[in-house]
């Protein structure tokens, strides 16, 4: 990705390896200040994973098996390692699935998490490629939370698209819903956007409804941690609401994910284990309190939404209607 720096524009990954090292954009301080987490050994991996240094389905799996990389270089017990590592965040299914995939290769490892890792680059700039068709010049295009590169190591899966699009010379606009409560579309997309010198608008998340209605999207793409057999996915909390406007303004909504994103094994979406965070995430900004002392607090970080609202899925191996699903994979 591009990351303007002083007077120069510098290339960085959001997460590589160096030796036994694994070096990270540390995301909780984006936009303000640019910092970067080394992890020492895998037990580091899963603090970053659970702790939000790094987010992102497909950029928790790269890291994932760098730290699966650590364990086995360092002559760690792996199923302890694989273990803990999984334990970091219940919903994104790419952790599982490059957990798995280290414990399968376990005799290279590090060729292997950097193969993972070059894979999961290179499925993403074809998800640019593919989504990039959908996109016409003059479109202003809604998504939301944060599948650009810092979500997937490079490129994107939702902002995927965009770019290629931006690169081809397409005239477009993005409105960059802020996310609640981490803010990751405040803070990280528009952070990208600006970054690529990409034309957008950062809205509060209740005001995509108003440009929908108003006729002002013309499309809507975003990111999933996890898409099951029927063809439901589970994405950052308020995305259901997307999609339901979205249909009811007869606006096109696309998924962009990986085919490794699919969980063939769950059968239905309300089947996807759904993380509760910490409930200060809602009650703070910024260490000011923002709601009463004593008032419960509520803070599921995802939520699921039905196949008969989504259009299609972008993948890597093309674009997919709900009712192709299983071709996909």
């Amino acid at each position: 990705m591009k990351i303007k720096m002083d007077d120069s524009v510098k290339e960085l990954k959001a997460v590589w390896m160096d030796e036994k090292k694994v070096n990270m954009i540390d995301q909780r301080y984006l936009p303000s200040e640019l910092k970067f987490f080394i992890a020492e050994d895998f037990k580091d991996i899963h603090s970053a994973i659970k702790n939000m240094v790094v987010r992102g389905a497909p950029t928790i799996g790269v890291t994932a098996a760098y730290g699966m990389a650590q364990a086995i270089i360092m002559d760690e017990d792996t199923r302890k390692a694989a273990e803990i590592i999984r334990s970091a965040r219940p919903t994104a299914y790419d952790l599982f699935h490059a957990v798995d995939y280290m414990l399968d290769n376990i005799t290279r490892p590090k060729e292997a998490a950097e193969e993972y890792a070059s894979s999961v680059v290179e499925k993403c700039r074809k998800i640019g490629e593919n989504g990039a068709k959908l996109i016409e010049d003059g479109y202003d295009i809604l998504t939301h939370c944060n599948a650009g590169a810092l979500a997937t190591v490079d490129h994107g899966t939702a902002l995927a698209p965009i770019r290629a699009s931006a690169r081809d010379g397409k005239d477009i606009h993005v409105y960059v819903d802020e996310t609640r409560p981490r803010l990751q579309g405040a803070r990280l997309t528009a952070w990208e956007l600006y970054n690529e010198d990409i034309s957008h608008s950062v809205i509060v998340d209740n005001a995509s409804g108003y440009y929908m209605q108003r006729g002002d999207i013309d499309i809507v793409i975003v990111g999933t941690d996890r898409i099951v057999s029927n063809g439901d996915i589970a994405n950052k909390i308020g995305t259901y609401e997307k999609a339901v406007v979205a249909k009811e303004n007869d606006i096109p909504f696309y998924v962009a994910a990986p085919v490794t994103t699919y969980d063939e094994l769950m059968e239905k979406g309300n089947d996807i284990p759904i993380e509760s965070r910490d409930d200060d995430e809602v009650r703070m900004i910024n260490g000011s309190l923002i709601t009463p002392k004593r008032s419960p607090v509520k803070n599921p970080a995802f939520d699921v939404t039905p196949a008969k609202y989504i259009t299609g899925y972008i993948t890597e191996k093309g674009i997919f209607s709900p009712s192709e699903r299983k071709e996909m994979f």
